[in-house]
């Protein structure tokens, strides 16, 4: 059974483009499949579910692109933390405000305070996260607190470490890649790579997900 699942949520502008629509309504129409995707996971009894949705690279995007990415987080993200309070779900939020302005970080921590008493399903937005800026982030801190650097100093200084290791990563829009995605929390998941897009994904994906993870057999090196 998947205990964490994550998603890197890809195909966006391509969904648009092929419908004749802005690219930006993309990025729209792929936000508002999330919280399907999370029902469909908190019925199947995941308890973690990742969506990586902007990354440190993704800066390099067009102003439009970014200001408008930016905008969306402001308007939806903390609306979204209300509703999953609603339903015993938490949300957390992995990556820096490095960059990012003053009001959404304060949005953004908003968004995880209006859910951290909930017990259900823990929704992961990877936000402004790079996964090597987390490592060296994490290394720092365990250099200077803990006096030295080893895998479960550095593991203890991750992104909210109480966030377990990915089980099954699934990449959309037939890229296969992981983009920096959760790169210490990836090292013995299993990776599934499907053809649609992230704004097509829905509860069904969950139910096939989940059928391709349990034929998979899993030996963590032994």
């Amino acid at each position: 059974m998947i205990t964490h699942l994550g998603i890197i949520a890809d195909g966006n502008r391509r969904w648009a483009r092929e419908r004749g629509l802005p690219t930006l309504e993309g990025h729209k129409k792929g936000f508002n499949a999330i919280p399907e995707l999370v029902d469909g996971a908190s019925e199947a009894g995941i308890k973690f579910i990742t969506f990586y949705v902007f990354s440190t690279e993704n800066w390099g995007r067009s102003a439009e692109e970014v200001s408008y990415l930016m905008k969306l987080a402001e308007t939806r993200i903390l609306k979204y933390a209300e509703k999953l309070a609603t339903k015993n779900a938490r949300m957390l939020i992995l990556g820096s405000h490095d960059r990012i302005s003053p009001k959404l970080a304060s949005i953004l921590e908003k968004a995880e305070k209006v859910t951290e008493k909930c017990t259900g399903i823990t929704v992961c937005l990877c936000f402004n996260y790079g996964g090597e800026e987390e490592i060296a982030d994490a290394a720092r801190i365990a250099s200077e607190i803990d006096g030295e650097i080893t895998p479960d100093t550095i593991r203890s200084h991750l992104y909210h470490p109480e966030v377990p290791n990915v089980d099954m990563v699934v990449r959309t829009s037939g890229e296969e890649r992981i983009s920096g995605f959760m790169l210490w929390r990836v090292a013995y998941a299993e990776f599934y790579f499907m053809k649609k897009y992230f704004p097509e994904m829905g509860k069904d994906d969950i139910k096939d997900i989940l059928a391709e993870y349990e034929k998979r057999n899993r030996r963590f090196g032994k």
